[in-house]
């Protein structure tokens, strides 16, 4: 039985798809470990199919957390007992990872989530962009075996560093249809994901308060937790925007099945959200759940292969309330993106990007 490591930098407990993978992969013969560290707000874990671990660092943030979590994970990988290989998750794992394997003699995969140098937070920050860009270029041209989220990236990253990146897309189980009938009637719209800089929320929240007879469900926590619920209050918008903090997949799942419309809102604020192909998208189309997102090259695509989603160029206010108010009164339109979406999600789910999956690490241990 071969025995894979999996390293990322999160708490495990919401990280759907790296539960995914490692279940897939635990399904299929192999023995395998998700790495990630501890918070002062984790929840306990829940059992899964697949080992889990979680290393406790005393930085939290910036420059001092990856450099403590790098050392902790390389010595941690350094004196594990037995295991094949280590599968780095994106460019904040890689240098321990990289190590690790070239001291103990393991095979090393690459799995990158976004575009990391390209992200929000790095926008204007030239010494640390500089810092992961040189990185990336010394770390990832030694990975023979990678993959990435989307088409897009995997060009460009084959482009950028030399390996050839394969896709495996961040989509959800095949679920039965979810779909409800009082839905149109509910009308409630959803936001799961990350509370942080460029992803509309605020935008969505201030939308509101052109919209009647809806209320915005958001699901999730992050950087700007405090200032959206401030916001909140200050536009006496808390009889139309509630705030449900993290909510466990398994709950998750429901809840998005009752929505009327997700919300996968992203400024054009880097490269990294620019070519993104978020799962929330694919969550709400596997629920059957029309989606409200951008006109970004991936999810262009995605709309001419199947139409489900209503597409907008700014995640403006008034241009999130008026695709909202489009889709309220025009029902044919509703419906015709509601269906695409029962098609959609028999294409668009883990089943099919898991034999991708199990090909890739069949071709890392044949090799």
């Amino acid at each position: 039985m071969k025995r894979i490591i999996f390293t990322v930098t999160n708490d495990l407990t919401y990280d759907q798809r790296m539960h995914r993978i490692c279940h897939s992969l635990a399904a299929h013969g192999y023995d395998v470990l998700l790495v990630g560290r501890k918070l002062s707000k984790s929840v306990p874990l829940t059992q899964q199919t697949f080992g889990q671990k979680r290393l406790t660092c005393f930085f939290t943030k910036g420059v001092g957390f990856y450099a403590e979590y790098n050392i902790r994970l390389f010595l941690f990988l350094l004196f594990h007992k037995s295991y094949d290989a280590i599968c780095s998750i994106d460019l904040d794992t890689l240098p321990a990872g990289y190590m690790a394997s070239i001291i103990r003699g393991k095979k090393r995969v690459f799995d990158s989530h976004e575009y990391f140098t390209e992200v929000p937070e790095l926008v204007g920050r030239s010494f640390q962009k500089t810092f992961w860009e040189q990185m990336a270029k010394l770390f990832v041209p030694q990975y023979k075996h990678a993959y990435t989220v989307g088409p897009a990236l995997a060009t460009i990253f084959s482009d950028k560093y030399g390996p050839s990146f394969k896709v495996v897309r961040n989509v959800p189980e095949n679920l039965d249809s979810q779909k409800t009938q009082n839905r149109v009637e509910s009308k409630f719209i959803l936001y799961q994901g990350a509370l942080n800089d460029g992803r509309g929320v605020k935008e969505a929240i201030l939308a509101m308060k052109k919209l009647d007879n809806l209320k915005l469900l958001i699901a999730g926590e992050g950087d700007l937790s405090s200032s959206l619920r401030a916001l909140t209050e200050e536009q006496n918008l808390s009889d139309k925007v509630e705030f449900l903090g993290y909510v466990l997949p398994i709950d998750l799942k429901k809840l998005t099945a009752k929505a009327w419309i997700g919300l996968n809102l992203l400024e054009n604020k880097g490269l990294s959200y620019y070519y993104s192909l978020a799962n929330k998208f694919f969550d709400y189309v596997q629920a059957s759940v029309p989606v409200l997102t951008m006109n970004f090259p991936e999810y262009s695509q995605l709309n001419k292969e199947f139409k489900v989603a209503y597409l907008i160029d700014k995640p403006s206010p008034e241009k999130i309330a008026s695709a909202i108010k489009e889709l309220m009164e025009n029902e044919r339109l509703y419906h015709e993106l509601q269906n695409n979406c029962d098609h959609a999600r028999k294409i668009w789910n883990w089943e099919n990007e898991e034999r991708i999956l199990l090909k890739i690490w069949s071709e890392v241990f044949s090799s």
